[in-house]
């Protein structure tokens, strides 16, 4: 596996790569990697000839400075988390690398209006740019390929799919599947700043979908009155701040009104637990919470392996 922190050398190996046919995946990649992570970077490499896996903490996409400086750093365990699922190449640029101007903020950056306007991106101004310039800049550095972005992440994965649609850029976008506790619990790099008694409140955000689920499979079509069923799932639970709860239309993010097709909303929860923000989110049906078992990432592995 090749580690380079220049542009130049990842976009070299990777267009001399499809210069002799082969097809690349790209797993972009704030690092401090879980199953989650490897996840992608397994079916990358199921699906692709090249897998390159980006670690980089983008600074534009955080408005907090505190909230950066905690971010956890882990590259030491994360380059054989990449070699052991698969990637060939690890791009680990400097800030400087891909802010030239840095601490100054670039001239140029990319936003996606409509699907980056609510939820995350009301509560979090400004973060949809930064994330939407960074990825940019990592497809243009990569070329074209298909991209692996986590379902956990569902609007940042609206708002790249769009960014994508709209600059018709040469990259076919993949989502994969949430990968969870045994408890329910989504996995993420945040999760290990949470003390015993936050992990265990943390589970009333997968407890809130499941009890939106729960009340359209009971026949509930009022979009409101499933957002009011995941709200009070939260409600007995102190430690946890509760952002919104809400059922939404997946293709635009706007709230649900009436639910004519449950197959077309997507649940989505936010909250402050702790010293971190959590989200998680789940199809509305009540067999498509789009889900792994964190335990089963190794199956899945064996599985991708056994496809490809």
């Amino acid at each position: 596996m090749d580690v380079v922190e220049s542009a130049a050398a990842c976009r070299e190996t990777l267009d001399r790569a499809r210069a002799t046919g082969r097809v690349v995946g790209l797993v972009p990649t704030m690092g401090a990697l879980h199953e989650g992570h490897t996840s992608l970077v397994a079916r990358a490499r199921a699906e692709c000839d090249v897998v390159a896996v980006s670690i980089f903490v983008n600074p534009l996409q955080f408005g907090d400075p505190d909230d950066i400086a905690r971010y956890p750093r882990t590259l030491g365990r994360d380059l054989p988390a990449c070699a052991e699922a698969g990637a060939d190449l690890v791009f680990v640029p400097p800030v400087t690398e891909m802010y030239p101007s840095w601490p100054e903020p670039p001239a140029t950056t990319v936003s996606v209006s409509g699907v980056s306007d609510r939820w995350e991106g009301a509560s979090r101004p400004g973060h949809f740019d930064g994330v939407a310039t960074v990825v940019s800049k990592l497809f243009s550095i990569a070329g074209p390929c298909r991209a692996y972005f986590g379902l956990k992440d569902f609007q940042q994965l609206a708002v790249v799919r769009r960014m994508v649609l709209d600059l018709c850029l040469p990259v076919e976008v993949v989502g994969c599947p949430i990968v969870r506790e045994p408890d329910g619990l989504a996995l993420s790099s945040r999760n290990v700043r949470l003390s015993g008694a936050e992990r265990r409140a943390a589970t009333v955000l997968s407890a809130a979908l499941a009890a939106g689920r729960a009340a359209i499979a009971a026949g509930e079509r009022s979009g409101a009155a499933v957002g009011r069923a995941m709200r009070a799932a939260t409600s007995g639970e102190p430690l946890v701040e509760l952002d919104y709860a809400v059922a939404v239309e997946a293709a635009s993010l706007q709230e649900a009104g009436a639910i004519d097709d449950a197959a077309t909303v997507r649940l989505l929860v936010a909250a402050q637990v702790g010293p971190v923000r959590l989200i998680d989110n789940s199809g509305a049906l009540a067999r498509a919470d789009d889900s792994l078992a964190a335990h089963d990432v190794t199956a899945q592995v064996r599985q991708l392996e056994r496809i490809g």
